[in-house]
């Protein structure tokens, strides 16, 4: 437990936000109490975004939204692979984690143009950066299943009903986590760089990711094996050729 609470405030939370007695009751399914991400002088290293399933979208389209916005982060801005969890209730979460708290202002400006770029038609929240989340793992205790973090290989299989039957292992949460690298500062300074000149000047075209510009439709982020995305392709009745070597 101790483990797992280590890796989240190495990528995402103020010192000390999380005690092993939250966890254990978490882990007991008695508490599933939202997290400040934001530390007392308005500073944070998190940035989550939500892609929740809608009503009248197509089937599995928030799970297509996810991959397109966590490839293009990569691809596009140089960043390293976010992590994903799945929510006990409806959706997914894609999680950033900066290397220097930054303030909340700041992060909410970037994660506009992010929405901006690839996602202009969903909402985000005016205080998505400093709001509340909840914390995986926690159980929702409207649906009776559990949010958690989840290996990007398998995202698609939760794309009709979000969350887990059962509280995940923390041993498994702790390894997804010790994968996952934080931003930094070059890095994030170069994103919002990229993305504001994209938007500065309406003669320029809007940063296209390459996976959507290929029309690839959900393609896995890019850790994911190349197993994981036989059996993705295999799902959706398609017979892969592979045609470009993998370096």
């Amino acid at each position: 437990m101790q483990k797992l609470i280590s890796e989240l405030t190495r990528l995402y939370l103020p010192e000390g936000t999380v005690t092993p007695d939250m966890m254990a009751q978490r882990r007991l399914g008695q508490s599933s109490l939202s997290v400040n991400l934001a530390d007392s002088q308005g500073r944070t290293r998190a940035m989550v975004l939500a892609f929740r399933k809608t009503s009248g979208a197509m089937e599995a389209q928030h799970w297509s939204r996810l991959c397109m916005v966590a490839n293009a982060l990569q691809a596009e801005l140089g960043f390293p692979a976010p992590a994903v969890s799945v929510s006990g209730a409806n959706g997914y979460y894609l999680w950033m984690s900066l290397d220097t708290p930054t303030p909340v202002a700041r992060v909410q400006t970037f994660l506009e143009l992010i929405r901006k770029a690839y996602t202009p038609d969903m909402d985000l929240a005016p205080d998505a950066a400093g709001a509340a989340v909840e914390l995986p793992p926690c159980l929702d205790s409207r649906s009776g299943k559990w949010a958690a973090f989840i290996d990007p290989g398998l995202g698609a299989s939760f794309a009709e009903e979000s969350g887990l039957e059962m509280l995940p292992p923390l041993a498994g949460q702790t390894a997804l986590l010790e994968r996952v690298e934080s931003i930094s500062v070059k890095q994030f300074a170069h994103a919002v760089d990229v993305l504001g000149q994209a938007h500065a000047a309406p003669e320029m075209p809007a940063v296209v990711p390459r996976a959507a510009a290929a029309g690839a439709d959900g393609l896995l982020l890019r850790d994911a094996t190349l197993e994981d995305i036989v059996r993705f392709l295999h799902a959706k009745n398609i017979e892969p050729t592979f045609r470009h070597l993998i370096s």
